[in-house]
This record gives C-alpha cells, sequence and structure tokens, in this order.
C-alpha cells in the first residue's frame, strides 16, 4: 500500500468528519469549536478492496500570527507534500470563505500536479445542492457535494479517489521483507549497516536521521531478502510543535509494517536495563517495557506480522551467561498477552552476534508461513481436548470435532463445534497454547476461528 490521501481545509468544515467517516468508525474527535483536531489524525482505509492511507490535518489559517496556527499550517504544508491526492474540504452550509481562496492558491502552488479533490461538505438535503455551484470560481474543478455527517455522496468521491489505486492483488512481490523498526536512536540503521556490510544509511548519534523508509536488498542462502529501515517512532507528546516530519515518519513507518512479513523491533538494551540494578539481583528487579515499544508490538499483532525483538547495544551492558534468559522472561512476564515472542541479543556497533538477525528472523519468516497437517492437528489437540474438555455452558455440552489449518502467512486455524459461541476466551488461550506446545509458530501471531459444525 502506497497511497496517501490528505484532508486538508479551514477550522470547523467537518474533516474529521469526513474521516470518520471513510474509515468507517470514530477515531477523530468531532466537536463544532475552531482548532480540535490538534494531532494528525491517520489510519489505513479502504474502498472496493483498494486500501490507502488517509491523513486528516488541523484546521488551516493562512496569515494567523498565533503559535498554534503556525504549527498547523507546517502540519498541512507538509500533508501536501506527502500525500499523493489530496481532499479540500468546504463549508456548503455557510458558503464561500475567504481562506477557502487562499488554501486553494496554496494548493495549486504545492500540489505539483497531484490530485485535488474539491469537497462542499454540509450538503444535508437538496435545498442545499445549489450552495456548491459558487466553488467552482476557486478553479479546482467540480466540487463534490457531500455530507459527511449523513454520509450522502462519499461513495461516489470515494470512487473517483481509488480509481487510479492499484487492487490489493496487482505488483505482488513475492521478496521475502523485514521492516526494522523501533524507537529513535535504538541503532535500526546501524544493525541494517552492520548486516549489509556497507554504510548504505546515514548514522549518527541525533535521533530521527531516517526521515524516509530505505529498502535495501540482499542475498540469503540463496533467498532475496529486503531490508526496510524505517523512521524512528516518538510519542506524541514528545513531538516537537515544529517537528511534524515526525508525523510523517511514523505514517511511512507504519506502512512499511504494513508490507513487511516479518518486524524485526530494534530495543536499546541501555535503556531497558535502566533501574534493573545489579546482575546479581536482575530476577527480582522491576521491569517496565516502554510504552512506545508496546504500541509497537500491538501493532504488529494487529497486522498479524512475524517478530522478532531485537536488544541492541548488548556490549554495554554488565551481565552473565544468564542475564539474556532473564530479561526474556521479564519482556514475556511483562507483556503475558503477547505469548509468541522471540529475542536476539546483539551489538551492531561490535557486530556482536549480528548474524543472528537474519537467521532469526528468517526463521519466523518460515514459521509464519508453516502449514500443520490436519491428521496431525486432529490426532495431537484432541487428545489434548480430551484431557481438559471445553466446560458446558448453559447446560450444554460443547464438543470439538474437527480442526485444520485455513491457511498460512498468517496462521489461521479452524475449529468446528457443536456450539462455537460457548467457548470461552480461557479455553480459545488455552487451545493456542497447546498449539504452540506442539507445533511450535515462536514469532509469529496466530488465529483461531470456531465455527458451526455441518
Amino acid at each position: 500500500m502506497e497511497n496517501v490521501v490528505a484532508i486538508v481545509g479551514r477550522p470547523n468544515v467537518g474533516k474529521s468528519t469526513l474521516f470518520n467517516r471513510i474509515m468507517g468508525r470514530r477515531i477523530a474527535i468531532v466537536h463544532s469549536q475552531s482548532g480540535v483536531t490538534r494531532d494528525r489524525n491517520y489510519g489505513e482505509a479502504e474502498w472496493t478492496g483498494k486500501k490507502f492511507f488517509l491523513i486528516d490535518t488541523g484546521g488551516f489559517v493562512p496569515n494567523s500570527d498565533e503559535e498554534f496556527n503556525k504549527h498547523i499550517r507546517e502540519q498541512v504544508k507538509i500533508a501536501i507534500e506527502e500525500a499523493d491526492e489530496v481532499i479540500f474540504v468546504t463549508d456548503g452550509e455557510n458558503g464561500l470563505h475567504p481562506i477557502d481562496s487562499e488554501i486553494a492558491n496554496n494548493l495549486r502552488k504545492n500540489s505539483k500536479g497531484k490530485k485535488i479533490f474539491l469537497v462542499v461538505n454540509k450538503i444535508d438535503n437538496p435545498r442545499r445542492e445549489v450552495n456548491t455551484s459558487e466553488f467552482f470560481t476557486l478553479g479546482l474543478g467540480k466540487p463534490y457535494g457531500v455530507s459527511a455527517l449523513s454520509g450522502k455522496d462519499v461513495a461516489d468521491l470515494l470512487d473517483d479517489i481509488v480509481k487510479d489505486f492499484p487492487a490489493g492483488d496487482e505488483d505482488h512481490d513475492e521478496r521475502i521483507k523485514f521492516a526494522v523498526i523501533g524507537r529513535p536512536n535504538a541503532g535500526k540503521s546501524s544493525i541494517v549497516n552492520a548486516i549489509l556490510k556497507q554504510d548504505r544509511n546515514i548514522v549518527t548519534d541525533i535521533p530521527g536521521t531516517t526521515r524516509d523508509s530505505i529498502d535495501s536488498e540482499i542475498k540469503f542462502h540463496g533467498e532475496t531478502l529486503v531490508l526496510i529501515d524505517t523512521a524512528g517512532l516518538k510519542r506524541k507528546s514528545k513531538m516537537k510543535k515544529d517537528e511534524s516530519l515526525e508525523f510523517f515518519s511514523t505514517v511511512r513507518t507504519y506502512k512499511s509494517l504494513e508490507r513487511c512479513d516479518v518486524a524485526i523491533l530494534v530495543i536499546d538494551a541501555t535503556i531497558i536495563m535502566e533501574g534493573m540494578g545489579v546482575v546479581s539481583d536482575l530476577k527480582h528487579s522491576d521491569f517496565r517495557l516502554d510504552k512506545q515499544d508496546i504500541k509497537i508490538i500491538e501493532e504488529v499483532y494487529a497486522h498479524k506480522k512475524g517478530l522478532l525483538i531485537v536488544v541492541n547495544k548488548w556490549d554495554l551492558i554488565e551481565k552473565d551467561s544468564k542475564t539474556s534468559v532473564i530479561v526474556e522472561n521479564k519482556i514475556a512476564e511483562h507483556l503475558k498477552s503477547f505469548n509468541f515472542l522471540r529475542f536476539a541479543f546483539v551489538s551492531a556497533l561490535t557486530k556482536q552476534r549480528i548474524h543472528k538477525v537474519l537467521e532469526e528472523a528468517k526463521s519466523v519468516y518460515d514459521e509464519r508461513a508453516k502449514r500443520i497437517k490436519t491428521s496431525a492437528l486432529n490426532d495431537v489437540l484432541s487428545e489434548e481436548i480430551k484431557r481438559m474438555p471445553p466446560q458446558a455452558t448453559r447446560g450444554k455440552e460443547i464438543k470439538i470435532n474437527y480442526i485444520t489449518q485455513l491457511k498460512s502467512s498468517p496462521p489461521v486455524f479452524g475449529f468446528f463445534s457443536n456450539e462455537p459461541t460457548l467457548i470461552t476466551e480461557n479455553y480459545k488461550r488455552y487451545l493456542e497454547k497447546k498449539i504452540r506446545e506442539h507445533f511450535g509458530f515462536s514469532g509469529v501471531p496466530i488465529s483461531l476461528i470456531f465455527k458451526k459444525k455441518n
């Protein structure tokens, strides 16, 4: 998915409402007060099988000296530069505004031939249809009269927006892709360079050096791998107001995550070991993984990608032969809901165990692509189900009659039962645990689907 669509316009014209309408769920804050969209909202949208990234920007005020409005102008400017297409939203209830003309001039000057979709919002009834005609004077072509609130004619707008976007199954890339992701300054580019054995990417001590995602191709045991070095992620609270590029770096990172097979999450060992005390007492020390790293793991899980956690700068840690195992257990204990984690401890600087990154990532890829024979699944799991059957609910005995793997990459397993809706979440976790115990899938999220027996 390569296409980015940005929504721009002056304050209070309904940009966030349109964003929510296209996304199909309430994500952006929608409020009648001007300037509510302080942070940009973004998400993966889909229409008629075609996917794109949708970005909602703050209300554009061209000539205000207020610091917040300066920040918004910078956001919108970068949104126009980064987007493949732009939705320019105006207000059909209150009519054409002088700021609309200034935004239109700005779009003509900076859009560089990109498609601009002029949207006249709040056309909620036939009487307002005539209000769209005055917007022809903006010189951006025929306006789309829509109601973001009710959804009126938004489908026609979306048809034209995605018309030239590739379908999801076009240009399928058969190469194995690993996205190197993580917080700024964890050593992502250094790890990629160490693997490539050349300075393909700039490496400095300044967080945020890598603004773009950079693809590097490498041969590994006769197979072609692609390493995607992504921009560093920051919490929104730590993004400087004048650093709007950080937001788009984040968008690019999630785009890279969407197109990879395995995510290599790089974590700075010196940060996670802070406050854990001396080596001899690590087992009893408190441990907390950074919230941003947890957020990345959640995104990997949501996308059902493989995951390898690479603990970098391991050369700087005071340790013994058991330290890495203790750290693995601490992270696993902290993230109990993610029972598939896989680790590698390396130093990009000294090249210590750097070869393990590709080896482990490729192993995760193979695990993700693995298929288990139906006969093996039923033979093994039937015994586990007999040993601990699902608890009867509402007086009904629950039976699981048949198990099969429905797909791989990512793995999905189907369980056929007489009462699939009555199987509890605890029992589903038990079944997943048993699948992993017998068949592996280390580093790989798996999905379990429960269906009614035919």
